[in-house]
């Protein structure tokens, strides 16, 4: 699909109640992948770049409504994604409080620290996303929007939190709602990891153990972290992010620690052992944070329980 053949099948998304005659369009294919609301609550709407894991936020109170979309998008970019929205925005009377791109943001610190719906609702490729914040004066009070997109390999991610009295933006015809999670970008175990990397943006590093309750990496030989250390040594200019992530079992603070603690070892496994360049690699953990599973089984937190890399370099 060519870019003038994506913007010319866009279709709408109209918003009801205190914001009057707001339409966004959004490409034909997009899917409703999952929503959240709240009747009266508190939202802290990001209004500048994280800066030592914290993120300058704007607390708004009023109905809270988180909303994600996935969309085939072919070749578009994040800013052709987002453009035509902010442009739409504004119009409707929108005042752009915060925009960025990416590393400007804050990267992995503004990703994880911003309020979103869940994997695999909304996907943030860490190295492909851009952001903006947003008011208008309605006559109910002020209407506030965080709007963040993403993409990996052909597909789009939009995440929509909107917070006031005005009725959420709600889906026209020609768009297709889902009644359950649609599957983000593909993650495929172990196997042609630079490919699914490049297409997908990320892969989980299957075949990993460790010591139970411990954040060492044990011996022994592990197909994924050679075939990893191969592309990352064939493509010096990529660069990775090492996640970690756990179950829900315990607090945040201690399962973000040892999520951490278990990428660290991971790095250090293929910066020491399979002589990849330490600068190619990053070691990050977002504890039970994003779950792929439920946390209610043992099957859930067995998957939940997990290191993923994630390809960081846009070119």
């Amino acid at each position: 699909m060519t870019l003038t053949r994506w913007i010319s099948g866009l279709t709408c998304l109209c918003a009801a109640g205190a914001v009057q005659g707001m339409s966004l369009e959004f490409p034909a294919t997009a899917v409703s992948a999952a929503s959240e609301h709240e009747a009266l609550s508190s939202y802290a709407l990001p209004i500048g770049p994280a800066k030592a894991e914290n993120i300058p936020t704007l607390n708004v109170e009023g109905q809270v409504h988180l909303e994600a979309w996935h969309m085939d998008i072919a070749s578009a970019t994040t800013l052709q994604l987002l453009a035509p929205l902010r442009d739409q925005l504004t119009e409707a009377g929108f005042e752009i409080l915060f925009e960025c791109d990416t590393q400007a943001c804050g990267g992995f610190d503004f990703r994880y620290g911003a309020r979103l719906l869940p994997e695999p609702a909304m996907h943030v490729n860490l190295g492909d996303f851009r952001y903006l914040s947003a008011v208008q004066e309605a006559e109910d009070g002020p209407v506030h929007l965080g709007l963040l997109v993403s993409r990996a390999g052909q597909q789009g991610f939009v995440h929509l939190a909107q917070i006031g009295k005005a009725d959420p933006i709600t889906l026209d015809a020609g768009i297709t709602a889902s009644t359950k999670s649609v599957p983000t970008t593909p993650v495929v175990q172990t196997g042609e990891i630079g490919a699914t990397l490049e297409i997908a943006g990320r892969v989980v590093l299957d075949d990993l153990a460790f010591a139970s309750g411990s954040s060492k990496l044990n011996e022994g030989e592990y197909g994924s972290l050679v075939k990893l250390a191969d592309y990352l040594l064939a493509n010096p200019e990529k660069q990775i992010v090492l996640v970690g992530h756990t179950d829900a079992e315990g607090g945040l603070e201690g399962n973000i620690a040892l999520s951490k603690k278990r990428a660290t070892s991971v790095r250090t496994r293929l910066v020491e052992e399979l002589g990849v360049p330490s600068a190619q690699v990053a070691a990050e953990g977002v504890g039970y944070l994003v779950p792929v599973a439920s946390n209610q089984t043992t099957d859930g937190r067995d998957l939940n329980r997990r290191v993923e890399a994630i390809l960081s370099t846009t070119e």
